[in-house]
């Protein structure tokens, strides 16, 4: 049987866990409870009356007496239960009040808990937009940008962030755009927003880190800096950040986030300024940006970074003094992703198919956030005619930078000498969606429609991309040729113009009538390391050539390597 603590009723119904009068919980008393059923039994040893009495609900109260040793007085069983509910109603009050106190704790005890939990939630994507510059002066730009770029280089290298690439977020600059929307085309469920001011010779920068489902502030600060401490600035913002995502910061992982290439903070502006002119990618702007880089190695000549945008900056055809660049930078700090990476698209264009993978997998493993390593990995593999492994690293690529230009003009690429060449016309009319501006997906559509027979449409997207390539004129006449000509105009008025970025390579090889001519041009493009020149394989303006040892000998730099 169980007893009530409170008012001691006794229920003999061991279902029950609360009191049926005041709700307390029942605890079970056999010391004092005898087995017979609604028996309850007072005193113990010879010299004790015993007493029995029934308190069983809707049942007698008369009580039975069984005197032992002598008369013991019973109070009318009446006087007692009445005594009993008197005393038990403030009692009772007293535990009601008190059960609601419990449950108001408890309610908020689970509220906090589960609230707490969802603010020390790990976020594990995020998406750094560009800063922006307050300062009311232009020319502080690439200050801004360069802080953003720095900032989404340092938390790229944590393994357990995913960071959405510079291409990416940068398409947002200047323009009006809410949280959520930008959370759900990136997929991303934080966002950081900066507003950057210089003042004199001092900076402010203020963060906040935004929740893009809800939009609600998750964590602000503002940073007052000398400009001088531009790059301790950079650091400390960089572990602010990290410690607000909530990540597990392993030691290799905090000292990526300390890590300094210089502390010459003129140098470090020199480097942003070259970037900034970089990224425009004309070149005009590339010509400036290889002169702050030449500035900001001349002060500290132990920038890596200056060299990797010297390397970056360097025009292909000079492939030497690229990589000299670069194995400067790798001499300096061995750790630079973006070196490691250079290096493996090097060896890629000149068929060095293990350097180039062990390259491109050292960058990945420095930095998982690098696009550009997933990108050349897929095209590496895409040469020697792994398809499907190479169409994997490039997915891989694209979902950390799904906009860029690069990775998806890689994969329409893969996509049409694997055979799949519809796929590809909608992987390159994407990409013409996603940048009009952008040459390189009219001038491999182009192509591929050659490959079709579809002349009339290889022109046209050929037109476009020489006019997307700064020129209007030669694109007229490659239309008109084709007008008054047809194809055989066509092909000689490109022979004229010459192969821009690649994609018109091989047409313009193979439509030269001299056989000998044709060879020399594609050793001379091998012994340069072009990198379009695993085309051929693919090619069918080069079947006249198959059976040429000499061609088939470059077909063999594209094998799969053993």
């Amino acid at each position: 049987m169980k007893r009530c603590p409170q008012c001691n009723r006794v229920e003999t119904d061991d279902a029950l866990v609360y009191c049926r009068v005041d709700g307390t919980a029942l605890i079970t008393d056999s010391g004092a409870i005898s087995r017979d059923a609604g028996t309850v039994k007072f005193g113990s040893g010879e010299a004790s009356g015993e007493i029995e009495t029934s308190i069983l609900p809707h049942t007698s109260t008369v009580p039975v007496i069984n005197r032992t040793t002598g008369p013991t007085t019973v109070l009318p069983v009446t006087q007692t239960s009445s005594t009993t509910r008197e005393m038990s109603k403030p009692k009772r009050r007293g535990l009601v009040f008190a059960v609601i106190a419990l449950m108001v704790v408890g309610v908020a005890i689970a509220g906090y808990s589960y609230f707490s939990r969802k603010n020390n939630a790990t976020i594990q994507s995020i998406a750094v937009m560009p800063f922006v510059n307050a300062s009311g002066n232009p020319d502080l730009e690439y200050l801004s940008d360069g802080m953003t770029e720095t900032l989404i280089r340092s938390l790229s290298q944590l393994p357990n962030l995913n960071v959405k690439a510079r291409s990416s977020v940068f398409r947002y600059k200047g323009r009006e755009s809410d949280a959520k929307n930008i959370g759900k085309e990136l997929g991303v469920p934080a966002i950081l927003n900066g507003r950057f001011t210089q003042r004199g010779d001092q900076l402010s920068l203020n963060l906040e880190l935004i929740a893009t489902q809800t939009e609600n502030v998750i964590w602000t600060d503002q940073y007052d800096r000398k400009s001088s401490d531009l790059v301790s600035l950079q650091n400390q913002i960089a572990r602010d950040v990290t410690s607000e995502l909530k990540i597990q910061l392993t030691s290799a992982d905090q000292l990526k986030l300390a890590k300094n290439y210089t502390n010459d903070p003129e140098a470090y502006r020199l480097y942003l300024q070259g970037r900034f002119y970089w990224n425009k990618r004309t070149n005009s702007e590339v010509e400036k940006a290889v002169v702050y880089f030449q500035q900001a190695v001349a002060r500290d000549p132990n920038f890596a970074l200056g060299y990797v945008g010297l390397a970056d900056s360097n025009e292909d055809n000079d492939r030497p003094t690229k990589k000299e660049y670069i194995r400067r930078a790798l001499e300096i700090d061995d750790n630079l992703a973006e070196a490691h990476a250079s290096l493996g698209y090097q060896y890629m264009c000149s068929q060095d198919w293990a350097a180039s993978e062990r390259e491109l997998k050292r960058a990945m493993e420095l930095n998982p956030n690098y696009p550009q390593a997933y990108g050349w990995n897929g095209m590496r593999l895409t040469m020697v005619g792994k398809y499907d492994e190479a169409l994997s690293w490039l997915q891989r690529g694209l979902e950390i930078d799904p906009t860029s230009n690069g990775i998806n003009f890689y994969k329409g690429v893969t996509l049409a000498v694997s055979g799949r060449r519809d796929e590809a016309i909608q992987q390159f009319r994407k990409l013409q969606e996603m940048d009009p501006t952008f040459p390189w997906a009219h001038s491999f559509l182009s192509r591929i429609y050659v490959w079709n027979g579809d002349h009339t449409a290889a022109v046209e997207e050929r037109a476009k991309s020489v006019e997307l390539d700064g020129k209007p004129d030669d694109a007229k006449l490659l239309r008109e040729s084709f007008a008054s000509g047809g194809w055989d105009a066509f092909l000689r008025q490109s022979l004229r113009q010459g192969a821009a970025i690649g994609s018109v390579a091989s047409l313009s090889a193979a439509s030269d009538a001299d056989k000998e001519t044709t060879i020399k041009k594609l050793e001379d493009k091998a012994a340069k390391g072009d990198f379009w020149l695993f085309l051929i394989k693919h090619d069918p303006l080069f079947d006249p050539l198959r059976g040429d040892p000499r061609f088939q000998q470059l077909l063999k730099k594209f094998n799969p390597p053993q």
